[in-house]
């Protein structure tokens, strides 16, 4: 589940540096001059949210690389045979799936695999050296078939614009709080003061808590989608069942937290903030399609 918790957490980064850089400028203080105007507020909300979102999606490719030290194939000069047959099976899947070739990669972890990107025709697969050691070649091209429909899905743009719309009710719901209890809690009758900035940050924070359900939500649809997705690639669906049974059966690769929602092998962190359905819940999915 690492690309998402890496995507959520650059976006939280971004938010928090563009709120205050909006601050500085004195964009907050003329919303709440005369007091709260939604329309604009929301206009400003929708801005702020979904930069902080595309901007978040524009680096994920290279917060990917730079959080798992994952190394790009040359595809015109890979090291062994393990690494041209890699790139091999990326491509054909690629193929069959209508979008462009991705940039191939290799990190060092126990068993995960990982794809993003901002664009379906420049995307990113890596896998780790745990996955490819403790997997036939069957199961790891069912693997990258899984990562090959997440960008072929478009899961990255989805999961992007899903972000802004939360993150613009973030921004808005927490000004709206903050200057409520600026006014009418703290009787401030003045510009706004330190309550009111206080409690946006402190909303911000929470309600954002709050709208990662959302978000892992749909993390955990787009999971059954993609196992779903290698079963049409791979022409059958139990090359995909065995590495999820595999999966389920070995000690999945701890992805950076920053980076938790796009590995194959999902996080325990509870029901509703879990990137990932249970495996068990995925394997009978599969078992329950039509190949």
């Amino acid at each position: 589940m690492k690309r998402i918790i890496l995507f959520l957490v650059t976006n939280m980064a971004v938010m928090l540096v563009l709120s205050i850089t909006m601050n500085i400028l004195g964009v907050g203080r003329y919303l709440t001059a005369n007091g709260i105007d939604p329309a604009a507020l929301l206009v400003f909300s929708a801005v702020l949210g979904f930069t902080g979102s595309f901007i978040s999606l524009l680096m994920s490719k290279w917060m990917a690389k730079s959080s798992t030290g994952a190394r790009v194939i040359d595809p015109q000069r890979p090291r062994d045979q393990r690494e041209a047959w890699l790139v091999a099976t990326v491509h054909q899947l690629a193929d069959r799936a209508g979008i462009g070739h991705p940039e191939v990669a290799i990190y060092e972890g126990a068993p995960n695999a990982f794809a993003t990107g901002a664009f379906r025709n420049d995307a990113l697969v890596a896998v780790s050296t745990g996955l490819l050691s403790s997997m036939t070649e069957e199961e790891v091209a069912a693997v990258l078939g899984h990562e090959v429909s997440h960008v072929a899905n478009g899961d990255m743009v989805t999961l992007t614009l899903i972000q802004g719309v939360v993150n613009t009710f973030v921004i808005f719901l927490s000004r709206i709080v903050g200057y409520f209890i600026d006014r009418a809690v703290l009787k401030n009758e003045r510009d706004v003061g330190i309550g009111y900035y206080a409690s946006v940050f402190v909303c911000e924070i929470l309600f954002g808590v709050l709208a990662s359900i959302i978000v892992a939500w749909f993390s955990r649809q787009r999971e059954f989608r993609a196992d779903a997705g290698s079963a049409r690639l791979m022409g059958a669906r139990e090359p995909m069942i065995r590495a999820l049974a595999r999966l389920g059966g070995v000690e999945a690769g701890e992805l950076p937290k920053s980076f938790a929602a796009s590995g194959i092998a999902g996080g325990a962190l509870g029901a509703l903030f879990a990137s990932h359905p249970p495996i068990e819940r995925r394997i009978e999915a599969l078992r329950r399609q039509t190949a």
